[in-house]
């Protein structure tokens, strides 16, 4: 019974600590990627244009970044249970 709770304590602590690390990469990663995307387009200021009234370049800018946050933050969820997961065996 012991052991159970102790590794019971250990995935959690696994889960905490994964959970922190993903959220830290991900803010640090999601702010660099409108930078990595404004490499990408070096012809086109998207700011400006956003700023213009440009519809089409804000909708495609906004669902590049958003499609590329949301990769990530299923790369960093699969590390996470992925280190839940060897906590309980």
């Amino acid at each position: 019974m012991m052991e159970t709770i102790v590794n019971m304590a250990w995935a959690v602590l696994f889960a905490m600590t994964g959970a922190a690390a993903g959220a830290i990469l991900l803010i640090r990663i999601s702010a660099r990627i409108p930078a990595v995307f404004n490499k990408l387009t070096p012809n086109i200021d998207e700011g400006k244009e956003i700023v213009r009234g440009n519809r089409a370049v804000a909708d495609y800018f906004g669902r590049i970044v958003s499609a590329a946050i949301i990769g990530v933050s299923l790369i960093i969820a699969a590390a996470v249970l992925g280190a839940l997961i060897a906590a309980l065996h």
